[in-house]
């Protein structure tokens, strides 16, 4: 069973420290534990039920209203608000929830129920990708240590690797040819491997190498191997890497290729793109620029 401060609340739920104090009193709708020393903290079950309320006040009940309201009624609500495809926030922070206790079987259901209801693309985009950006805030915070992440990211790895493999073979006419690596050190592999399956999902060739390839390496490798785009990205802030000479060797080693580039780091640094190198901001745009080359063409 978790144990969680008062911070950590705040910060998975949103709801401000002196704002849970006050509905503690006023309404009583949790009481909190507290050591032998006398400081608060949580538990599981109030994980669950604090972003619950998270949830139901964030789309229009009022916290007197809630507090009137039993376990079973609070969870009918939040179910009906989830079952609105159209607003994910209820499913991102009931997987921060399953992650923050280490709950597969929940986490498993929340990504599979949003898969089938709106399909594995509209999954990542407004889900898991949003999902992620708050598991980077909860770390900065200090409320989650890696093996939550580590939770996390390996169950949606596998959902992917799944929708992958069925792409594996599925080419079109007049398919292009992708190589897709992340650099040296660099470990955050979700978004490649998105990458990697909507370029399949559209019939294209896709040479994926993962992550921590040394570029020297691919020189060597694929020396007589000119792929139409090479993609990788690079979010990791702590990498010993000079971002403009890994720009110019790429666009002069693979000049005949269309360099194409994402991340955080990329987007943050000062740097010159050749004519054959092109920063791709968001995912969406990659998308739709995946989506351009495969207008004309049919997934045999």
């Amino acid at each position: 069973m978790g144990t969680f401060s008062i911070k950590d609340i705040e910060a998975v739920s949103g709801i401000k420290c002196h704002t849970l104090r006050i509905w503690e009193q006023r309404y009583n709708i949790l009481a909190p534990k507290r050591t032998y020393t006398n400081i608060r903290f949580y538990d599981d079950d109030d994980l669950k039920l604090i972003l619950n309320i998270s949830i139901l006040n964030k789309h229009g009940h009022k916290i007197s209203e809630i507090s009137k309201m039993s376990r079973e009624q609070m969870n009918e609500n939040v179910i009906k608000i989830s079952g609105n495809t159209c607003e994910h926030n209820c499913q991102i922070k009931n997987l921060i929830s399953s992650m923050m206790v280490f709950d597969e079987f929940e986490f498993h259901k929340i990504l599979t129920t949003s898969i089938i209801q709106i399909g594995l693309e509209e999954t990542m985009m407004k889900v898991v990708f949003p999902f992620m950006l708050e598991v980077g805030v909860l770390w900065q915070v200090g409320s989650i240590h890696p093996s939550h992440e580590h939770f996390a990211s390996n169950i949606i790895k596998q959902k992917l690797y799944v929708a992958i493999d069925g792409n594996v073979g599925r080419y079109a006419q007049g398919r292009k040819r992708f190589l897709l690596f992340l650099p040296e050190h660099e470990q955050h592999c979700l978004g490649l491997m998105f990458a990697n399956y909507i370029v399949r999902s559209r019939g294209h060739e896709v040479l994926y190498l993962g992550q921590e390839i040394p570029l020297s390496d691919l020189k060597i490798n694929f020396a007589e191997h000119s792929p139409d785009y090479i993609f990788t990205i690079l979010t990791a802030a702590h990498l010993d890497i000079e971002k403009q000479k890994f720009v110019n060797e790429l666009s002069a080693y693979w000049k005949d290729s269309k360099i194409l580039l994402s991340g955080s780091q990329f987007l943050m640094a000062d740097i010159h793109y050749p004519q054959n190198v092109t920063l791709i901001k968001r995912m969406d745009e990659f998308i739709q620029l995946i989506n351009s080359l495969s207008e004309k063409t049919g997934v045999n």
